[in-house]
């Protein structure tokens, strides 16, 4: 469970369980790449299953083992728009476990460190800060891949592991040091985690890679696909594409989910979205809400314009960003689609067009 991270935390989990024949079942909100689904049946007595907080179902599962990623504003409405609220479904999602379960915290977020006094069975805690027991050192971006070390410091004291993952960003090393305890709570042989780290294959709309697309002024651009939407997880998707691709333009198309969470984080999109060299901005998808005045994509715009960090392209109809995506793409850019919406049918859109030109 966890605002962001849990569909990559999950998609690790079961291929590490996986790798080391456990053969698990798993419900994930994502398309494992390696599966070619997002829920399969295993022979074990293993499931591993993506808890929501969005409409707090998590309240209904009973887990043996539990994990926390993080706890962010989002899907406030659930909560009566209450932090505390949020914090407090966390802390009960964690003790519908049993005495003897484990809960595996992510302790660099402020929020999980403050809920962990309050966590009545044994905690793993997890992260890049010296207090964790599971903690990632040494970490370095090498080639779309994260490089680093791993000290396992929780009751017994495990062997260091130097792990390679293949996945870029940071914030995926704090989501595989999440399966990295769970697979010392099942006694997972370290060469099956190892190899199931170094050869994931990824998931569906989590920084897909959509390969190399002709630019119109020759030569090409690297288009890839993601599935953030909330300004936390844009910012660590673009940290890991400059990471991933360092001194290369990066071009956001981009287009808002929800007019609520646009209302609420807007100062906060703002200033991720000025992170980008260029930007495509479309309209909010409503995902059924009514807009609501100042919190739609031209709003959204003349903020980023005031600002005066980037010259954002608006695109009303996103039906036309493939179009615009080809137009505005230029030979080495990185060019990330991002969002929750009809957006995620844009990339492939932009391989077809481009393909159609080739013919």
């Amino acid at each position: 469970a966890g605002t962001h991270g849990k569909t990559t935390t999950t998609s690790l989990i079961a291929s590490v369980l996986a790798a080391d024949g456990m053969s698990p079942t798993f419900v994930i909100g994502g398309k494992l790449t390696a599966a070619g689904t997002n829920a399969q049946l295993g022979e074990s007595r293993y499931l591993v299953a993506e808890a929501d907080e969005s409409d707090a179902s998590f309240l209904h599962l009973q887990p043996m083992v539990a994990i926390v990623t993080n706890i962010d504003a989002d899907h406030m409405e659930t909560y009566g728009h209450d932090f505390g609220n949020l914090k407090k479904a966390f802390v009960d999602f964690l003790h519908r476990m049993p005495f003897y379960g484990t809960a595996i915290l992510c302790t660099d977020d402020a929020a999980v460190r403050e809920i962990v006094p309050q966590v009545n069975c044994p905690v793993t805690s997890y992260g890049f800060d010296e207090g964790a027991q599971v903690r990632a050192l040494n970490v370095r971006a090498v080639a779309g891949q994260m490089h680093f070390t791993v000290q396992r410091r929780n009751g017994v004291v495990l062997p260091d592991l130097d792990v390679v993952l293949n996945l870029a960003g940071r914030h995926n090393v704090l989501n595989a040091l999440s399966a990295i305890a769970v697979a010392a709570e099942l006694d997972v042989a370290d060469a099956a985690l190892l190899k199931a780290l170094a050869e994931f294959k990824g998931v569906g709309r989590r920084f897909q890679r959509y390969g190399e697309v002709a630019a119109k002024d020759g030569g090409h651009f690297t288009l890839i696909d993601d599935y953030g939407h909330h300004p936390v997880e844009m910012a660590a998707t673009l940290a890991a594409a400059r990471g991933a691709f360092p001194g290369r333009r990066l071009v956001l198309a981009f287009q808002p989910h929800r007019y609520t969470r646009t209302r609420d984080c807007f100062e906060d999109f703002v200033k991720v979205i000025g992170e980008a060299d260029a930007v495509l901005l479309s309209e909010v998808y409503a995902a059924g809400e009514a807009p609501i005045v100042a919190a739609d994509g031209r709003s959204l715009a003349r903020a980023l314009r005031v600002a005066g960090k980037v010259e954002p392209v608006f695109v009303d109809d996103i039906a036309v960003m493939p179009q615009a995506i080809l137009d505005n793409g230029r030979d080495g850019d990185v060019v990330m689609c991002m969002g929750a919406g009809s957006i995620g049918g844009v990339p492939a859109k932009v391989v077809e067009l481009q393909s159609s030109v080739k013919r």
